[in-house]
């Protein structure tokens, strides 16, 4: 057999036993990366408590990089991969990621380190946000992600799914908008699908980033699983003010139109009004100085070369893409009760498991 008859046959071989990723929400998917998910932490004490992936093998873990990041790729024997991101850690590191919670715009550039800029687009409308903690952990993993969906591309890897729990979450939703838009830009092969499960995530940005993210992965490509009773979901704290409307909306003559209600009416509406507006704009001036340019501050003293981006006046968290939710019910909290002291302890993968098997 000539060599290239031999490499034309290995092709077809490997094309013809690739399997498509399916679109839409399945049970034993999502299980399935949860036992990856686990074996993410990098912590033997944990993922121990869980099976081990049926169908994955780990190729690949990264070292801990940028604030305690880490990640690592899965393949299975029909040439589909995972990119799995791991979630918070005890490292001091790791929270300041979480707790840098300003809002920076979702194209743009950050500069990481002196010898890296790293170049973005998460949406295309320009008044879309996201957090600037998890962007710049997305920075430091995506340099070391992209060789490595590019080496398994080139073995016919078209395949992939994207995953990550409470803070690998909330990476993973903007490293798939991250992809889908290299995509867009001709940076990455168009017929890579991904299929993302975020898992335990937080709100990762503003409503206009949440609308670009649904646009880009609707039609069954992308959920978040939330437990009802976990609150990391509900977080970052989010603040609506009046200029975080659409540029139509009731709100933008109130004034005028509070004007003609006469006296006293119209006295006593704008006192109310006014009182309303600033609140909320003191309220986010408040957590973007605090949760922005403090923390930025310390993170410069770890990150040697970071530079702090200018900041948004935004705090418009909101929930993003398709979410599925397990319902906590009463057999639920005599397995998993509330706790003064465990603030975790609907949060990790355990009580997310337990509920997916009560999922009809």
């Amino acid at each position: 057999m000539t060599k290239r008859l031999f490499v034309i046959l290995h092709f077809f071989a490997v094309t013809v036993t690739a399997q498509k990723l399916q679109p839409g929400f399945d049970k034993e998917e999502y299980r399935e990366l949860m036992y990856v998910s686990a074996r993410t932490t990098a912590n033997a004490g944990y993922y121990k408590q869980f099976p081990e992936p049926a169908k994955f093998k780990m190729i690949y873990q990264s070292n801990p990089m940028g604030l305690d990041n880490l990640w690592d790729l899965w393949k299975d024997d029909n040439n589909r991969a995972v990119i799995s991101i791991r979630g918070t850690t005890q490292n001091g590191l790791s929270w300041l990621e979480n707790f840098y919670s300003a809002m920076v715009a979702a194209t743009g550039e950050l500069k990481v380190a002196n010898d890296y800029t790293f170049k973005y687009q998460l949406a295309n409308n320009p008044r879309a946000t996201v957090h600037v903690g998890w962007l710049l952990g997305l920075a430091f993993l995506s340099r070391d992600m992209l060789p490595k969906i590019d080496s398994l591309y080139k073995t016919g890897v078209k395949n992939f799914y994207v995953t990550g729990h409470s803070q690998g979450g909330a990476l993973a939703y903007l490293l798939t908008a991250h992809l889908c838009h290299l995509q867009k830009q001709n940076l990455l092969p168009q017929d890579i699908q991904w299929k993302t499960y975020c898992s335990a995530a937080p709100k990762p940005g503003n409503l206009y980033f949440a609308y670009d993210y649904e646009a880009l992965t609707q039609q069954g490509w992308a959920y978040n699983v939330v437990n009802s009773a976990d609150w990391v979901p509900e977080t970052p704290f989010s603040i609506q003010t009046l200029s975080d409307f659409n540029t139509t909306n009731p709100f933008v003559n109130a004034r005028s139109v509070i004007k003609k209600m006469g006296f006293p009416k119209s006295f006593v509406l704008k006192i109310v009004y006014n009182k309303m507006d600033r609140k909320t704009r003191k309220a986010m001036k408040y957590y973007c100085k605090n949760l922005g340019k403090r923390v930025g501050k310390m993170l410069v003293k770890s990150l040697p070369g970071f530079e702090p981006p200018q900041y948004m006046e935004n705090m418009n968290y909101v929930r993003t893409g398709n979410c599925i939710t397990l319902l906590a019910d009463e057999a639920y909290y005599q397995q998993f009760p509330d706790s003064k002291v465990n603030a975790f302890i609907h949060h990790v993968h355990k009580p997310y498991l337990y509920l997916l098997d009560k999922l009809q």
